[in-house]
């Protein structure tokens, strides 16, 4: 470890955490000490009579239980697998250019060399321990050279830190701008290496899987009685020695940021933007573009290269992000990898699994979809599906089809019919109206057709404080979509992960906890006025499809989109939101007549 400060601040607190131990460790052998020096004394003649043989009789069973339960704490800390991050192996085969350029940041920087490197599917980087034995076999020779320990290599001997990258700053940064920014990561494995700062790092861990192995279920009294008092144990060690161990992480990240400055400094500042942007678009290519397609049951496989697309459109719309574009010609970072594709789609997975849930491997309701088919695979089928779900309520609440000389005779289901439904001027009242605990609810409620009297002890529609300020039709028609959907997902699913063909990275997923998928939700559940505006948005674009030439489209930055003359349309929201609000379908009817759509025409549905 070098001079820096705030390594040396970071060794301190890592002697501190160890105290802590040691301290544990004098308390769990203090009554066996004292029933030692009571036996010896009884041997020697010296501590005689029954004050003493009572208490040898008294702390002798109680230091060896004392020793028991120590032995028993200090087994599951040392045995309980650490958590650890999923991620997407790299060997050095599938990347040789990147371990070489991380190989020689280390020898610029002075410290060990990571073990390994490893993806992951965020916009973030960090150095990762895996030496517990339960991580899986020791590192392979080339990760062991990569390291500098050779052949010779030992278990006993330190193993460096796996190297963790965002898989999204591969394919948006630069060669020139990746260094840069993994410089002062890197640099970190030298405190690492310290065997005080490791040790400490060590127990905090095994600390805190100990808690998570006595927080897991368990259905035996006995077993869930003992994990209880380890558990309660290791998290008093755990407050004990946070303070330390924070304090040496900000010792060990300010060393390390420290050591790098001299490597590439001026770069990485202009690095640091890019890091800033890349995130912005992975969280919206994420949440826009990428969740629709997991809800249908499918995962894009190319989410990384949609990255750049994203921040690419990002970059022609945005004055700012103007200059970010002509860095596209420069070497992507990618280009290290030996398959770009191969990773992307792993990474593209694993995300999936992160961010949604789903299984392990494609099967019959979870396939991998390429960008040029989302618009038919993903928005399409999604605006039919979503359209279908929404005549299908309608039809459980007794709607009537459209009326009118030009709605069709065979009761096919129309955009009309659903404008109609909620512009019924019977049913005009707005939710939330009516005074608190009103007993009538008026012919809004009673109509059979369109709001029909809630079941004795079921919640209204109308109360629901989400639905306040929609009216009556929009209430009761969000709330029965709600409850559809949620009939829909609670149903079990017959797909079944496909052995036939595994994931990638199938053995690096099985090292970690799999069973709360997803890990990171990435929005909270749709609400009902949500629904009702994606199913009315849905309903005109099936509507848009089939009457008017309108073609699904995909934009990078807002998702599935409505092209009409292959331009997407930006302002059908408003319209939507003013018909489930206030119940005027006008603005709406007047934008359908300017695009040439006949609401009156049947429509197909998914």
């Amino acid at each position: 470890m070098g001079l820096e400060a705030g390594a040396q601040a970071a060794r301190a607190r890592a002697l501190a955490v160890l105290r802590i131990r040691s301290r544990a460790l004098a308390v769990a052998l203090l009554p066996a000490a004292v029933a030692v020096i009571l036996l010896a004394g009884a041997v020697g003649d010296r501590l005689e009579g029954p004050v003493w043989d009572t208490a040898r009789w008294v702390l002798t069973p109680f230091a060896v239980l004392v020793l028991l339960a120590a032995a028993g704490i200090a087994l599951v800390v040392a045995r309980a697998r650490p958590a650890m991050s999923p991620t997407v192996q790299v060997t050095e085969e599938a990347a040789p250019d990147l371990y070489r350029m991380v190989r020689d940041l280390a020898d610029r920087l002075d410290v060990p060399a990571p073990s390994a490197i490893a993806l992951t599917p965020d916009c973030d980087s960090w150095l990762e321990d895996r030496t517990h034995p339960a991580h899986g076999p020791p590192p392979a020779e080339e990760h062991h050279d990569i390291a500098g320990a050779g052949k010779q290599a030992h278990r006993r001997h330190p193993v460096a830190p796996v190297l963790v990258i965002g898989s999204p700053f591969l394919w948006w940064m630069r060669v020139g701008e990746l260094r840069a920014v993994l410089a002062p990561v890197i640099a970190g494995t030298g405190p690492s290496a310290h065997p005080d700062i490791a040790a400490a790092r060590r127990f905090v861990r095994g600390l805190d899987a100990a808690v998570a192995v006595a927080s897991a279920p368990r259905r035996e009294p006995v077993s869930r009685g003992v994990l209880a008092g380890v558990g309660w144990v290791a998290r008093l060690l755990l407050r004990s020695c946070r303070g330390h161990a924070a304090e040496m992480e900000r010792g060990v990240a300010a060393a390390a940021a420290e050591r790098a400055q001299a490597v590439d400094y001026g770069l990485r500042i202009v690095a640091q933007e890019q890091v800033g942007l890349a995130y912005a678009g992975w969280d919206r290519l994420l949440t826009r573009v990428a969740l629709p397609a997991w809800r249908m049951g499918r995962w894009p496989s190319r989410l990384d290269a949609g990255v750049v697309a994203a921040l690419t459109e990002l970059s022609r719309r945005d004055r700012l992000a103007e200059g970010f574009a002509s860095r596209l010609g420069e070497r992507p970072a990618c280009d290290l990898l030996e398959e770009p594709g191969t990773v992307d789609e792993a990474a593209s997975l694993l995300a999936a699994r992160l961010f949604h849930g789903g299984p392990a491997g494609s099967g019959p309701d979870w396939s991998p979809v390429a960008w040029s088919e989302y618009p038919d695979e993903v928005v399409d089928r999604k605006w039919r599906l979503d359209a279908a779900r929404l005549h299908r309520v309608l039809d459980t609440m007794g709607v009537r089809p459209a009326a009118g000389p030009a709605a069709p005779a065979t009761g096919a289901p129309t955009l009309s019919r659903v404008l109609d439904h909620l512009t019924d001027p019977g049913t005009a009242r707005t939710a939330g109206d009516a005074p608190a605990g009103s007993p009538a609810r008026g012919p809004a409620v009673s109509a059979p057709d369109t709001a029909p009297t809630p079941a004795p002890g079921a919640a209204d529609p109308l109360d629901d404080e989400d639905l306040s300020g929609t009216t009556a039709p929009s209430a009761t028609l969000a709330a029965r979509l709600r409850a559809e959907l949620a009939r829909e997902e609670a149903a079990p699913s017959p797909a079944t992960p496909s052995p036939a063909s595994p994931s990638p990275a199938s053995d690096a997923a099985a090292l970690w906890d799999d069973r709360a998928l997803p890990l990171f939700p990435l929005q909270p559940p749709r609400t009902a006025r949500e629904l009702l505006a994606d199913h009315l948005t849905a309903m005109v674009c099936c509507a848009a499809m089939d009457t008017a030439g309108a073609t699904p489209g995909l934009d990078w930055l807002d998702g599935p989109t409505l092209l009409i003359d292959g331009e997407r349309t930006a302002d059908l929201a408003p319209k939507v939101l003013t018909l489930i609000e206030d119940g005027d379908a006008t603005p709406l009817r007047i934008w359908l007549s300017q695009l040439g759509i006949r609401p009156e025409k049947p429509v197909r549905l998914g």
